[in-house]
């Protein structure tokens, strides 16, 4: 019964997401174009807003537990399983006072509305999986900027989704190479719940009445830890220890 009610919902789903892809697009050309940085980050901001909300029509819920104060004047690095891609608009909306960007594929820098314009132009970076060279420059280039600007880089150590929940393991050369170039950064873990329900029949229907839970766990100061391989370890170890795998 469920999942023929998810048929119905997924496509008033899909026309609501659509149209907000498409209306906040010429909104972000307009802010970035006409006002800048600032303007941008606002109509970026209300973009991740709506599309939760959009969420909403298929009963979906989110519940973000953070019981730290996250300073604003350090530069983040936001470490997160990666269940679906509706893991990304809650960690931008309740995170969006650090300024998030994320390490993305390039594929997706070009034909989805809103989505491939703020990556090109917010602050985040594309890397090409099947060109190290430019992966590597890049990540390099993205590391200073989140080092200079005090903001906070998003990134999966999976390196794709898990379609189960169940998490697969952390690649470990993303984060060594983030660590080099932002000594100053506060990491920060995160463990997302759920979120893979919403892909649980695939891509149509959608489930439905999925309650996507954010666990953000105790900061730890980079600088003060010498062994980044241990320390990747421990951070995978508290990220994957508070994934909850139930149906």
């Amino acid at each position: 019964m469920q999942k023929l009610l998810a048929y119905p919902l997924t496509v008033i789903y899909f026309l609501v997401f659509g149209l907000t892809l498409v209306i906040f697009h010429p909104i972000q050309w307009f802010c970035y174009t006409v006002f800048g940085y600032k303007a941008h980050k606002i109509s970026v901001d209300a973009l991740q807003f709506c599309l939760i909300h959009c969420l909403n029509v298929l009963g979906t819920r989110f519940t973000w537990d953070n019981q730290y104060k996250i300073p604003k004047n350090k530069p983040l690095l936001i470490v997160s399983n990666h269940q679906s891609m509706y893991d990304i608009s809650p960690i931008m909306w309740y995170m969006r006072r650090h300024h998030v960007k994320f390490v993305a594929k390039k594929e997706l820098g070009k034909g989805f509305p809103s989505v491939s314009y703020n990556l090109r132009h917010g602050g985040s970076v594309l890397i090409d999986r099947k060109n190290p060279r430019q992966a590597l420059t890049a990540m390099k280039a993205f590391g200073k900027y989140i080092e200079e600007t005090n903001r906070a880089a998003v990134i999966f150590p999976e390196g794709t989704r898990s379609k189960t929940g169940q998490p697969k393991p952390f690649k470990t050369r993303g984060l060594e190479l983030l660590f080099r170039e932002m000594p100053s950064a506060l990491i920060v873990p995160i463990t997302v719940n759920n979120s893979w329900k919403t892909l649980r029949y695939g891509k149509f229907p959608m489930g439905i009445g999925s309650h996507i839970k954010f666990k953000v766990h105790q900061p730890i100061v980079l600088s003060e830890i010498d062994n980044h391989l241990e320390l990747i370890k421990t951070i995978e170890h508290t990220i994957t220890s508070a994934i909850i795998l139930e149906e």
